[in-house]
């Protein structure tokens, strides 16, 4: 691995554990090949340090998304064991830099996935399904950043949330999602924004990491991708997301330090 990928990853995970922004990159400081292999370097940082991967995010899921972001593929980062927040806890943001949640559903492996498969087979890797969060937190001052960037930096994924596990896999397409805070609406959609449904998620997963040379054990979550845009946090809320079929998960931020 060359210095500056090394480099990169270094900066990116200090960010990350002081919870403190950094600059954007110059434009054209790496590519999105680099940019992958630096997102894999600043895992192995927190391996080394007791941390442990529990599965992927998956990123622009929806055709939108895509457009906007002028490519035509998905990105997608790890999720590690101390992401994981307790539902209905309280999660403290000082942890974060300027933290925002997302409406998803997560997905729990079954069967170890070690090469591509299709939409037929996905439901047959599966162990169960919830309804989840996700927090998304970039290191980038101003949550700005290029294609590059993003992709770098564990494409923003920070922490999650997860709720009660079940197999209504039959409940996923085109469900109605939506976020409340402090029992306010503040976020709808479908599930049908996952790629037109959460299931090819576990398609394009396979796909993505097995082009990268690595495997998803039984076991590993899988974070199917944003329902709806994301929405800042803020302190001494009640946030609770709802998926149609599958139910609903919550969790509590902390009183303003």
């Amino acid at each position: 691995m060359n210095q500056t990928t090394e480099h990169i990853a270094g900066l990116l995970d200090d960010a990350a554990v002081k919870a403190q922004a950094i600059e954007q990159f110059a434009p054209g400081s790496f590519d999105l090949d680099q940019a992958y292999r630096i997102q894999r370097a600043s895992i192995e940082r927190r391996i080394a340090r007791g941390d442990g991967t529990r599965g992927i995010k998956l990123g622009f899921t929806s055709r939108a998304k895509m457009i906007q972001m002028g490519v035509n593929d998905l990105i997608w980062g790890w999720l590690t064991e101390r992401m994981l927040e307790e539902e209905g806890s309280t999660v403290d943001l000082a942890r974060y830099i300027h933290p925002r949640v997302e409406p998803e559903v997560c997905l729990l492996t079954r069967r170890d996935i070690t090469g591509p498969i299709n939409a037929l087979e996905a439901a047959d890797y599966l162990e169960a399904v919830a309804p989840a969060m996700e927090i998304i937190d970039s290191r980038y001052q101003n949550f700005k950043f290029t294609l590059e960037d993003v992709v770098a930096d564990n494409c923003s994924s920070a922490g999650l949330v997860v709720g009660a596990w079940s197999r209504r896999f039959d409940r996923l397409g085109n469900a109605g999602v939506s976020i409340a805070f402090n029992g306010r609406s503040v976020l709808a959609g479908s599930t049908a924004a996952i790629l037109g449904h959460p299931l090819r998620s576990v398609v394009q997963a396979a796909r993505l990491v097995a082009a990268s040379g690595h495997t998803l054990p039984a076991g590993s979550l899988i974070m199917a991708g944003a329902a709806t845009a994301a929405q800042e946090l803020v302190p001494d809320a009640h946030i609770r997301c709802d998926v149609g079929g599958l139910g609903h998960v919550e969790f509590f931020t902390g009183k303003k330090s």
